[in-house]
């Protein structure tokens, strides 16, 4: 068997980080803390977008002290996929969610006995924990006949909230869960402890969207709930951990998502609007937990990871953002939704100190799909063919030993389901216009007008302005041949071919097929 020279090199360099800088031993794994946020720009972490007028120290310092990744992908422009590929290491667009969201009272979508990458590291004697906002949907009993669906419009107030929740996050690896069923903005408005709401939704109250509520559940006590529960789970853990026995926490931030609601603490801070504020505070929450890990002495043996789910949402309000000279999506086009980078482009710094070096950068291509396999190579183990099947390991490039691409290609999926594939500096976009909430549209008139797929060269094009479908349909052809061959194999690892959950259309019925629109008529559209 033929072993990539990456993997060898990676061997050797883990091997010697430990030997150089022993922790807890030289076989010890790393307590892992995966921060994420929730429609934070790449722009809005000045480390990354040294134009950004948004204060961000605590960042800027995790960057200083460890690795940034500069073309980091979520799988989806937006947050439900994407929590999906996080945790099970596989593109969502296999499930049934092939467009949107799930809401707060939508059904599970991670099957149970699916392997997780909570659920392989507490195989291998991790304690581990979500906290933060699930989105990933779980199973309420309803009081009237039947089961809750994935419409947006299902009555919330039709749930038993007395009942026991079903199929949530200590279903799929957590050991504990504490925080919010969906966004800020979709309700139940209440917090979630485990597997029940620790107080009953007796009012209603409306955060954008209107629904059942704990009486003293406020949005803006959530994001500093979240982080004096991350604390105190960090203490709670600090001790085992040092006697040999890591965690993993996943905290998965409601902020600077919808409701825009900074506390009084940090209103009018940024100088900006809201927004503005609201990253500060959400930066603010990273410096609490970075310095509650120093404090217990955990932090030469922990791997942070920080992160967000897709890019910068138009909520933020761009023009006003923008005429004080802040972008929050940098200098990608597009933003939260939309196919083009500006929706799934987004921050990605890693710390692990000794291992991952300081005030680093990596142009790898990587996804957060990626977390599951990256696991699993901290662990030594090898992943079946029925898990991660979209997932690689991105160690090779944290401690160094990456020696060429780590990946042959990312898909990406936009609001409506429209798919891109990026392949070294080449992404073909399977739709006309944006996928999502930018102009063009789907089915849009202006949408109509342009050429069904869009080819760029990001080498030459960061800012995807130039489509080339027309003059590299060679490059259309193979990028539409290898995303069809990931379809039909159920992955795009190495391994057994899987069966995707779903029939999977490569195209959308947004997308014009009249004969004068179709400019590259050697498409195989097939699905």
């Amino acid at each position: 068997m033929n072993i990539p020279l990456s993997s060898c090199l990676c061997a050797l360099a883990f091997a010697f980080a430990f030997a150089s800088h022993p922790a807890r031993g030289a076989d010890s794994p790393p307590n892992i803390v995966y921060i994420l946020c929730d429609d934070l720009g790449y722009g809005d972490v000045h480390a990354l977008n040294s134009g950004g007028k948004i204060a961000t120290p605590h960042l800027d310092r995790l960057a200083a002290e460890g690795m940034a990744f500069t073309d980091a992908h979520g799988s989806s422009s937006v947050c439900t996929p994407t929590r999906y590929g996080i945790l099970t290491g596989r593109y969502n667009w296999r499930t049934r969610l092939q467009a949107n969201v799930l809401w707060g009272v939508s059904p599970h979508l991670i099957e149970p006995t699916r392997l997780t990458a909570p659920r392989l590291l507490h195989e291998h004697g991790y304690a581990t924990a979500c906290i933060g906002k699930w989105h990933l949907g779980m199973d309420w009993t309803r009081k009237t006949p039947g089961s809750f669906t994935d419409d947006q419009k299902e009555d919330a107030w039709t749930a038993d909230f007395t009942q026991k929740i079903q199929n949530g996050p200590t279903s799929v690896g957590f050991d504990y869960y504490f925080g919010i069923s969906a966004s800020l903005d979709m309700p139940p408005f209440a917090f979630i402890e485990n597997d029940r709401v620790t107080a009953l939704p007796t009012v209603e109250k409306t955060w954008i969207r209107r629904g059942p509520a704990a009486a003293d559940f406020e949005a803006i006590d959530v994001l500093p709930t979240l982080t004096k529960k991350a604390i105190g789970y960090l203490e709670s853990r600090a001790e085992e951990a040092k006697a040999g026995h890591p965690f993993f926490l996943y905290l998965p931030l409601n902020s600077p998502h919808t409701p825009i609601v900074p506390t009084p603490e940090w209103q009018g801070k940024s100088g900006l609007n809201a927004y503005g504020d609201y990253v500060m505070e959400t930066d603010d929450c990273v410096g609490q937990i970075l310095a509650a890990i120093e404090k217990l002495n955990l932090a030469s043996n922990t791997l942070v990871i920080f992160t967000s789910d897709n890019g910068c949402s138009p909520m933020a309000n761009f023009p006003e953002l923008e005429a004080r000279g802040h972008f929050a999506n940098y200098h990608f086009r597009g933003a939260k939704a939309d196919i083009w980078d500006g929706g799934h482009r987004i921050p990605f710094i890693a710390r692990w100190p000794g291992k991952v070096k300081a005030g680093s950068e990596s142009d790898q291509i990587i996804c957060l799909t990626d977390l599951l396999a990256t696991c699993a190579d901290l662990l030594g183990v090898k992943l079946p063919d029925d898990a991660g099947e979209d997932s690689v390991s991105i160690l090779p490039a944290l401690v160094g030993a990456a020696a060429g691409p780590l990946r042959e290609a990312v898909v990406h999926h936009s609001i409506n389901g429209s798919f891109s594939i990026r392949q070294e500096n080449w992404k073909l976009e399977l739709c006309s216009g944006s996928g999502g909430w930018s102009a063009p549209k789907p089915g849009s008139k202006a949408a109509k007008a342009l050429p069904p797929v869009q080819l760029y060269d990001l080498s030459a094009d960061i800012g995807e302005k130039q489509n080339l479908q027309d003059q590299h349909p060679e490059i259309v052809q193979r990028l539409t041949k290898l995303l069809q061959r990931y379809v039909a194999d159920g992955r795009s690892t190495p391994g057994a071919p899987q069966k995707n959950d779903v029939s999977i259309n490569l195209w959308k019925d947004e997308i014009d097929t009249e004969p004068g629109n179709r400019k590259s008529a050697s498409i195989d559209r097939g699905d």
